[in-house]
């Protein structure tokens, strides 16, 4: 795989962040700049700097001895990430209902790729589905600074340990759970969209909970 020279560092962060996210490189895993610099035939100089732009996003830590592993998340932090999580969200739905008014066709559609992949039980699709669906109307939003802060914290939620718990089972349950979310984007109701999400993130995190216990 090769990279032009003005952002190698940005696509091999990148590329390793999406396979932290889908798995490939998993919890505790060590991260070999060697290896990885021979896998994508590039020097180690970007490699490393990458490395250190996850670390800064606390996806990766670096210990002496023991080199760059895959961050592991705790439970406390996944709680503290939701809590967090279900707050932005609940600002970004009030202020992007009135843009949406009328024009959730983007988010319908993505409504109806979730819920394709819940049916097929398909729970990486269905993640990934499910995001995007979450960011359209935090971007909607029209607040930069809160669309960055809310992708830094489901960055967090993502870590491998999200979906997994609910079950595939439960994917058709909690995608059908989203569908209200649409219908008070597209009259407006800013209050009763934020409402729903807030309520929504919560039980996703109690139905986390209830599977671990």
């Amino acid at each position: 795989m090769s990279f032009k020279r003005a952002s190698t560092r940005e696509q091999i962060t990148q590329y390793l962040l999406e396979r932290i996210l889908d798995g490939t490189y998993k919890p505790g895993e060590r991260l070999i700049e060697l290896n990885i610099a021979n896998e994508l035939s590039t020097s180690q100089a970007p490699v490393r700097e990458a490395l250190r732009y996850l670390e800064a996003m606390r996806v990766v830590v670096t210990e002496p001895y023991k080199g760059t592993r895959v961050r592991e998340v705790t439970d406390r932090e996944l709680e503290e990430s939701s809590q967090v999580r279900a707050a932005l969200e609940e600002l970004g739905a009030e202020l992007a209902a009135p843009l949406l008014k009328g024009n959730v066709e983007r988010i319908t559609q993505e409504s109806k790729q979730f819920m394709k992949a819940a049916k097929q039980k398909d729970v990486q699709k269905y993640s990934q589905h499910d995001i995007e669906f979450h960011r359209l109307i935090m971007e909607a939003s029209g607040n930069q600074l809160l669309l960055s802060i809310w992708e830094s914290v489901v960055l967090e939620t993502r870590f491998r340990r999200t979906l997994s718990r609910i079950g595939e089972e439960q994917l058709v349950e909690f995608g059908e759970a989203h569908l209200p979310v649409i219908d008070a984007l597209n009259d407006g109701d800013g209050k009763r969209a934020a409402s729903i999400l807030k309520n929504l993130i919560c039980k996703f995190h109690f139905l986390k909970s209830t599977e671990q216990s």
